[in-house]
């Protein structure tokens, strides 16, 4: 894949999702992301307004979670907290879908939950991007296939691969292939133990359009050293 640093900058979403994570850690992520010129910060919703701040006049983008790391909220409160980190600043929402709705072929819960939450960010102006997690990892091929249709029936702009955060692990190039393939309609977010520049790389070939790291700056210096074998 012939990208320069740029673009592969451009791709990535920074990422700092630790429970622990402190208000100074988040403004050097922002900084960093400036610097780097990533796409976006990734950030938990009590941080969404100082990244906000930190980023106000920048390229940069402001990413929120929804849900995270399990799903298994309720719609009520999945909608609550994507309102809280829109009117908190995030131009981008990234949220777990129902692994439960997922793993039982629910269609009409999964179908009801992800247009709640996107009504919320269609009504924005600009429209807040929405990027449904399925946590690929824990699924078997036909409940990727499900969740990926259903995702991309109801319109949602990026399914991702996973939070990172489950044992089963995180994003895969065949998981990315058939993610796009299945819902072509739809970008595709990987994300979830991607640590280095020949990773990201790869996921980017497989058809990802967006990759979620919280190793961007490695990833980049790497890439920068032509260590992508």
């Amino acid at each position: 894949m012939n990208i320069c640093f740029e673009e592969l900058a451009g791709c990535i979403d920074h990422t700092l999702l630790a429970a622990a994570a402190t208000r100074e850690q988040i403004k050097q992520l922002c900084q960093q992301a400036k610097t780097y010129g990533f796409h976006t910060v990734c950030v938990n919703g009590r941080w969404v307004s100082l990244a906000a701040e930190e980023l106000h006049g920048a390229k940069v983008k402001v990413g929120g979670v929804v849900s995270l790391p399990l799903g298994a909220d309720s719609t009520k409160i999945k909608v609550a907290q994507a309102k809280d980190a829109v009117f908190a600043g995030a131009d981008e929402l990234d949220m777990v879908a129902d692994l439960a709705a997922i793993i039982e072929g629910d269609s009409k819960y999964l179908r009801s939950q992800l247009r709640a939450v996107l009504k919320i960010c269609r009504s924005m102006r600009p429209a807040v991007v929405l990027k449904v997690i399925i946590e690929s990892a824990a699924l078997s091929r036909e409940q990727k296939v499900f969740a990926c249709q259903i995702a991309q029936e109801c319109g949602v702009d990026f399914i991702k691969t996973s939070t990172g955060l489950h044992p089963a692990g995180g994003a895969t190039v065949e998981d990315i292939k058939l993610m796009k393939e299945t819902a072509p309609g739809c970008k595709i977010k990987a994300a979830g133990r991607i640590r280095t520049a020949k990773q990201a790389i790869e996921m980017l070939e497989a058809g990802a359009q967006r990759i979620g790291t919280s190793s961007g700056v490695q990833i980049i210096n790497e890439f920068r050293a032509g260590q992508t074998q």
